[in-house]
């Protein structure tokens, strides 16, 4: 009795082990490449501010655009303080994961920023900060797509 009481223990013991060494497999995952950013399109401002305040009721921006193409050209239309004062070309850092978006207006030379581009309420948006001209003031504008 006790020898077949043993043995069931060995078998359960096998069958523990088994178990144990077919559930710890690794898996191997792939690494998901991250689609292209696209800001073409048109962008109004849904915020704007200079050193901390609040322009947005302030200034209409209803009528300011700016305007970005596939090809890697922007339009402003109704310009306001913006990086630039007049079009150009734009070129992100990176098409994956772009952290800073580079300016350059027509005849002039690049000037780059920094930039975020979150997905708010379903909807995405580019948060630009920039000085132009005096180095006190510091403009954020949150733009979103039309």
């Amino acid at each position: 009795m006790k020898r077949i009481f043993k043995q069931k223990q060995h078998l359960l013991l096998l069958a523990l082990i088994a178990l144990i060494w077919t559930s710890c497999k690794v898996d191997k995952v792939l690494p998901v490449n991250e689609s292209v950013k696209d800001i073409s399109g048109n962008w109004k401002v849904l915020k704007a501010s200079r050193n901390g305040t609040d322009l947005t009721t302030l200034v209409d921006f209803t009528q300011f655009r700016v305007k970005f193409d596939a090809t890697g050209k922007y339009t402003l239309i109704n310009p306001l303080p913006f990086v630039v004062n007049q079009d150009g070309n734009y070129k992100l850092d990176d098409p994956n994961y772009p952290f800073k978006i580079a300016f350059t207006p027509q005849g002039g030379q690049a000037v780059g920023i920094v930039f975020n581009y979150p997905i708010v309420g379903g909807a995405r948006q580019l948060n630009l900060t920039f000085s132009p001209g005096c180095s006190l003031n510091s403009y954020t504008y949150t733009l979103v797509k039309e």
